[in-house]
């Protein structure tokens, strides 16, 4: 096995921009982060473009570039990398579409997530959708909360249709972001149709008493085909594992060659188990020399715009993650490790954006950049960042310049 050993430590949508109730600060610059700090004043911290030009800011294609992978190149959608995590088959010519579980009020999408829905709730709804939308050529398989998978069997168009995450216009008119263009009838008709499906099943209406009665309709969108992507082994000689709450994390792992490790309570939310996350990674790390470790939490509180819930997201990933698998790590004499959000979800938009994202580079036996500015480090966070001068436009770099330990200008 390569004893060189990298973790890459990821808090989903931790950058941010300056908040005013913070003083001008962002949530990075305003936690206490004191592991980051350190792996900041002492490794390498700089910004890096994870979103190409013209990309939309999504996490698959943000995560896609930390894996080591350019989007431009492999991406074919998001719905099929998590159907790929799910055990689902896709033939050729067959299309995924993410099936969110949303809230829908008055016409106005109100919450992306049908309020965080419970699984056991959700699985019922998408049952249901099944047995009286599913034909056998769509197919609905049920997820994890509000993450669910539409399959279109034998799609009969060239072109995928266009379609809106629904964490992106949240408190916006639903009906201005309808699907468009090839398929977009048959997706509007499943949407519209599930509204009266959900509200008339007698199974569904005698168990939302105990869900916190909420409207609850279907939204597709994320349509991809069967993504094909060459492995880590194949191209670093690395090998190992992904620790997620969510599908997508997971999808993108098994398409590269990784293997998922579940771990029990973790929920992509602020109640998480980031202890349990930490020690699998660790475990892991002894028969594995790559470990990509993703943490939900601070993007779900930036979608919500709840800046007390993202401090706190950022705060526990920073003690309960981070320092655990610092600390864990130095029985090894040769690792990486690899801290950053995957792109910000600013408080202020409630959605991601494509702007550079901070990163920290920490291995066990340091190298040197030419002109880095160390004195600029103030901490881990978009500011000192900048300040270091460090800026890797394509962040898919990453782990080759961590495999060869060595930054090129």
């Amino acid at each position: 096995m390569n004893d060189h050993r990298i973790a890459v430590l990821l808090g989903d949508g931790m950058a941010d921009y300056p908040v005013d109730s913070l003083g001008g600060k962002t949530p990075l610059e305003a936690a206490g982060t004191p592991n980051m700090d350190y792996l900041a004043a002492h490794g390498l911290l700089g910004l890096a473009r994870t979103v190409p030009e013209g990309m939309v800011p999504g996490s698959d294609t943000a995560n896609i570039s930390v894996f080591g992978y350019n989007p431009k190149e492999v991406y074919t959608g998001r719905a099929p990398l998590e159907a790929l995590n799910m055990g689902i088959e896709m033939g050729p010519r067959d299309v995924a579409f993410r099936c969110n579980l949303v809230t829908i009020d008055d016409g106005v999408l109100v919450d992306f997530s049908a309020r965080h829905i419970e699984t056991e709730f959700a699985h019922l709804v998408v049952r249901e959708l099944a047995l009286r939308l599913g034909t056998d050529s769509l197919v609905f398989h049920p997820g994890v909360s509000y993450r669910h998978i539409l399959i279109w069997k034998d799609y009969p168009h060239e072109e995928l249709a266009d379609t809106t995450p629904p964490h992106d216009i949240q408190g916006r008119p639903a009906g201005d972001y309808r699907p468009r263009g090839a398929g977009a009838e048959t997706l509007c008709r499943l949407m519209d149709e599930s509204v009266r499906v959900i509200a008339s099943s007698e199974s569904i209406r005698s168990a939302t008493a105990r869900y916190r009665g909420r409207p609850v309709s279907a939204w597709l969108w994320g349509a991809g085909r069967r993504p094909a992507m060459p492995s880590l082994i194949e191209r670093f000689g690395l090998h190992g594992h992904t620790i997620s709450a969510v599908d997508l994390i997971h999808g993108i792992g098994r398409a590269v060659g990784l293997s998922p490790i579940r771990v029990d309570g973790a929920t992509g939310y602020l109640d998480t188990n980031y202890s349990g996350k930490a020690e699998a990674l660790l475990s892991a790390m002894e028969r594995a020399n790559f470990v990509f470790l993703h943490v939900e939490s601070p993007d779900e509180s930036g979608h919500e715009g709840k800046l007390e819930h993202k401090l706190r997201a950022i705060e526990d990933f920073d003690s309960l993650v981070v320092g655990r698998v610092m600390e864990g790590m130095r029985r090894y004499d040769d690792y990486t490790l690899l801290v950053m959000p995957d792109h910000p979800t600013p408080l202020s938009l409630r959605t991601h954006t494509a702007d550079p994202v901070p990163f920290c580079v920490y291995p066990s036996s340091g190298f040197a950049v030419d002109g880095y500015r160390r004195e600029a480090v103030r901490g881990f966070n978009e500011k000192s960042a900048f300040a270091t001068g460090l800026f890797v436009e394509e962040a898919h770099r990453l782990i080759e310049i961590m495999m060869n330990k060595s930054f090129k200008r």
